[in-house]
């Protein structure tokens, strides 16, 4: 008897394990790599605020005649390149995701690249912009534009708006993005005005600085027409802080990382008419899909979404229509089904993947007025 009750739980046991693998199987796991601590951490805070919301309007994707629970496994890389790798590698190993998401930050991307690309799981970047990130490495995509373009963006808008001629640039010089962009920038500068000395001086800083005594003093001394700071929010803000507070009265210029409430919380009103590039504006809605974004982000979180949050949306979106039209969970049918991605109305826009996975799209410019983000201008690559 007492055998009998032993082998009547024991199948229970297995009944019960039965269940809960049926149940695993009907769900697909969306790896968020994001820095939700560290340096970068307002970023990805607001980055992870458009997967969520997308996951919430849609978190069941269609394969075959099964409907799948999307799933999302939230990484923290805290801000660190060391830290992203083992955040990946956790991801693909551990949690064996079917996709990766993120990251804020294109060091941090750069650092999980060749993990994703040797587990041959797609990633999909959401606002990483270096072009390195996807270079050579077939499982990389993004939604976002990338920083040539985003770096003549900056140099016309210095070259024409401000009939600027002579520009310093101050670079966060640990920061792959920063550097990155900063070269781009010089390089549509120097073009634009045909002097190979238009950039009359290249500053450096290191993530984590909060001192600019020393680079402000070398901008009092060229006398520019303008400053191109691309970096992180916090530092950048406080570079245009103390220059303000040294009398330095030349228009600063930045990137899209500016588009942050740290930026403005830190900066107050010294970064009053700052002006920076970014991927969307709320007051110019592109598509059905940017309504319905906005619209949900509002009631959901009671306030205006930046641009990185609109991306957030846009790579689950993107990542899980290629789920729908690969008809598999196999990785690399879903790799192939993102790089086929053509014309697809995100909310930051038409979004169309060119050979390297990069997003072909327009850029927006912005400025900070009576202490908000408000829209200048888009600019559209064929415009360049």
């Amino acid at each position: 008897m007492k055998r009998i009750r032993v082998g009547i739980i024991a199948l229970i046991i297995v009944a019960l394990f039965t269940a809960c693998g049926s149940s695993g199987d009907k769900t697909v796991k969306f790896g968020v790599f994001e820095p939700l601590t560290g340096a970068n951490a307002g970023g990805g805070a607001i980055e992870t605020e458009g997967v969520k919301l997308a996951n919430k309007l849609y978190p069941t994707v269609k394969v075959g005649d099964k409907e799948y629970k999307i799933e999302l496994v939230i990484a923290d890389n805290k801000s660190d390149k060391i830290e992203a790798a083992n955040a990946a590698q956790r991801l693909v190993d551990k949690d064996k995701v079917h996709v990766v998401l993120g990251s804020w930050g294109s060091s941090l991307s750069m650092a999980a690249g060749p993990i994703v690309k040797q587990a041959k799981t797609p990633a999909i970047g959401l606002s990483c912009t270096n072009p390195l990130v996807t270079k050579g490495n077939d499982y990389y995509f993004r939604v976002c534009f990338i920083d040539p373009f985003q770096g003549t963006v900056m140099a016309n808008y210095a070259f024409n708006n401000l009939k600027a001629k002579k520009v310093v640039v101050i670079r966060e010089v640990s920061n792959d993005y920063s550097v990155g962009l900063a070269k781009f920038f010089e390089d549509a500068f120097k073009s634009l005005t045909g002097d190979p000395n238009c950039i009359v001086a290249e500053l450096n800083y290191n993530t984590g600085d909060t001192d600019f005594a020393a680079q402000l003093t070398e901008v009092k001394k060229y006398n520019p027409d303008a400053i191109f700071a691309p970096g992180n929010f916090t530092e950048s803000a406080l570079i245009i802080k103390q220059a303000r507070e040294l009398g330095i009265k030349t228009p600063f210029l930045g990137g899209d990382t500016w588009e942050t409430p740290e930026f403005l919380d830190v900066g107050k009103e010294a970064v009053e008419g700052a002006v920076f590039s970014t991927f969307f504006a709320t007051e110019v809605p592109i598509t059905d899909t940017s309504k319905e974004f906005l619209d949900a982000y509002r009631k959901e979180y009671n306030k205006e979404p930046a641009a990185v949050t609109a991306l957030g949306f846009d790579g689950y979106l993107v990542a899980r229509a290629a789920i729908e039209k690969a008809q598999s969970l196999d990785r690399t049918k879903i790799r192939e089904a993102i790089a086929a991605t053509k014309d697809f109305p995100g909310a930051t826009g038409m979004i169309t993947l060119n050979e390297d996975g990069d997003a072909v799209k327009s850029a927006v410019i912005k400025t900070v007025k009576d202490g908000k983000f408000t829209y200048l201008a888009t600019v559209e690559p064929t415009g360049m």
